[in-house]
């Protein structure tokens, strides 16, 4: 199995002020992305807002995706990877979620850890036991302020015993948690991949041995966001450093009125599909606006 690494943007669902899919706009999120020479593509994260979604909506998006990074790949010989969000609480729906990536043709599917239900250690474990039978590599998305239970290393050791486990996106916000996971899995696992799910915590986690990000930021900064990665995988962190202070500003404001309300008013000031958010989720406050205008000059955006 090859080693997940580098930049992936997590991608937003542009959409119509009253609630539908802007899928042209998508569609040029994701030639933006590639033309700005990310690594990846996750379509129907959290931050696509795919709890909202239907599963017609979701299989469209996935096609946009599939079909536009197959065509871009063939036509610059480039190798751009796909990973499917795939997620949910019910097992029997995760491993149909995988199943479907799989059949798309993804190269790897998203799986968070059951949300709401709060399932023991064992009941986890079972769960990615299942979905790792599916045949396609397997990311597990462990991100306790979302889902209630955090993955803890010894049972992400175990978890990565399972086939076709390839990596975590580690969202816990501990850095000695991650660095726990790189000393211990990686020794067992060497193609184990950890990649970031906090935009800040990129650079600090590659330096301990990380292997890249799923990012939100990127969603609007690809090209930067992906050589600070590149520059800190090959060993300049001089280099890497210098982009990662400078995005500093924008780390904190694409948070800072949530997940994706923030990135999406940050993607409309500068012209990027985003639109608007289907309910629960709301505009930006104007407070969380003026922060995000500020952190956008500050970083030269």
């Amino acid at each position: 199995m090859t080693t997940l690494h580098g930049s992936y943007t997590a991608m937003i669902t542009p959409m119509f002020p009253d609630g539908s899919i802007d899928y042209e706009g998508f569609k040029k999120n994701v030639l933006f992305q590639l033309e700005q020479g990310i690594d990846g593509l996750l379509p129907l994260g959290t931050t696509g807002e795919t709890p909202t979604l239907d599963e017609t909506e979701e299989e469209k998006l996935i096609d946009i995706t599939m079909q536009t990074v197959h065509e871009w790949n063939k036509a610059h010989d480039t190798s751009v990877k796909v990973i499917v969000g795939a997620g949910s609480n019910s097992t029997r729906d995760a491993v149909r979620y995988v199943e479907r990536a799989k059949t798309k043709g993804a190269d790897y599917a998203l799986v968070v850890t059951p949300y709401y239900n709060k399932p023991s250690d064992d009941g986890v474990f079972r769960h990615f036991e299942a979905v790792s039978k599916v045949g396609i590599p397997i990311v597990v998305y462990n991100i306790a302020g979302r889902t209630g239970k955090n993955i803890s290393t010894s049972l992400l050791e175990r978890i990565s015993d399972l086939p076709n486990i390839a990596g975590v996106k580690e969202a816990s916000g501990s850095i000695n948690q991650m660095m726990e996971v790189i000393e211990k899995l990686q020794a067992k696992h060497p193609d184990f991949s950890v990649m970031s799910g906090d935009d800040g915590i990129t650079l600090p986690l590659i330096a301990a041995g990380g292997n890249g990000v799923i990012s939100v930021v990127t969603n609007l900064c690809p090209a930067l966001m992906t050589d600070m990665v590149h520059k800190a995988l090959s060993g300049d962190f001089a280099a890497a450093r210098k982009i990662h202070y400078r995005l500093q500003p924008l780390f904190r404001a694409a948070f800072c009125d949530g997940n994706p309300s923030s990135i999406k008013y940050a993607m409309n000031v500068k012209g990027i599909p985003a639109g608007s958010l289907r309910l629960p989720l709301v505009e930006a406050k104007p407070e969380a606006q003026e922060t995000i205008r500020r952190a956008l000059e500050q970083c030269g955006l």
